[in-house]
């Protein structure tokens, strides 16, 4: 369940800013942010994983409480659990697949997501050795994703990860996608441009103005 009533501010409206009312409230496990660019829908994930602070409002994951400008509630962001994929894969040039793999891997607490199960899951195993140089955009994603579940998240955030892949890799990753979907129980939000992309995943659309 997704409980979210903020108010988002950046910079000023004379300098390009914005200042948003986001108010969602979902138990959907897979939840897409649809709207035009600049409609805040990245602002919503950053607020979510403790990357900005919301002017106002309350932000609850699960049952668990993030934020609460109120109660003076404001859980750092190393600390909400959350895992995050960006358009671009950021991965470190300097590791392997299984270096990059093994930096993101969260030790001691809870580890429901083990490293030769996300192997397997994201079909990465003949990749582990490879220099992240060599990848092609789908298989760097899929790395990213993988980084991801290894820092046994309470939550995913994948902002865009199709949208720098052409049409051939995207068709290639939106399968992994959907058993990150089907065969995990984490909550996903879900930022996408392509109405296709977005129907293939989940039914619970919010579109932010």
């Amino acid at each position: 369940m997704l409980a979210l009533d903020i108010v988002i501010e950046r910079g000023t409206r004379t300098a390009g800013g914005f200042r948003r009312h986001v108010r969602i409230a979902d138990d959907a496990r897979v939840i897409a942010l649809a709207g035009h660019s600049g409609a805040g829908k990245t602002s919503v994930l950053h607020a979510i994983a403790g990357l900005i602070r919301p002017r106002e409002g309350r932000i609850e994951v699960d049952g668990r409480c993030l934020f609460d400008a109120a109660a003076g509630i404001d859980v750092p962001a190393h600390a909400r659990h959350v895992g995050y994929v960006f358009q671009d894969a950021r991965l470190f040039p300097h590791l392997t697949v299984r270096g990059n793999l093994r930096y993101g891997r969260r030790t001691g607490g809870s580890t429901a997501f083990a490293f030769d199960d996300v192997v397997a899951l994201l079909g990465i195993g003949a990749l582990l050795r490879r220099r992240t140089a060599n990848l092609s955009g789908g298989e760097a994603q899929r790395v990213a994703l993988g980084r991801a579940l290894l820092s046994q998240p309470r939550i995913l955030l994948l902002d865009e990860p199709l949208s720098n892949l052409d049409q051939a890799r995207r068709e290639e990753l939106i399968p992994y996608l959907q058993r990150v979907r089907d065969e995990t129980s984490l909550p996903i939000i879900y930022v996408s441009h392509s109405a296709d992309e977005v129907e293939r995943l989940t039914r619970a659309v919010h579109t932010l103005d």
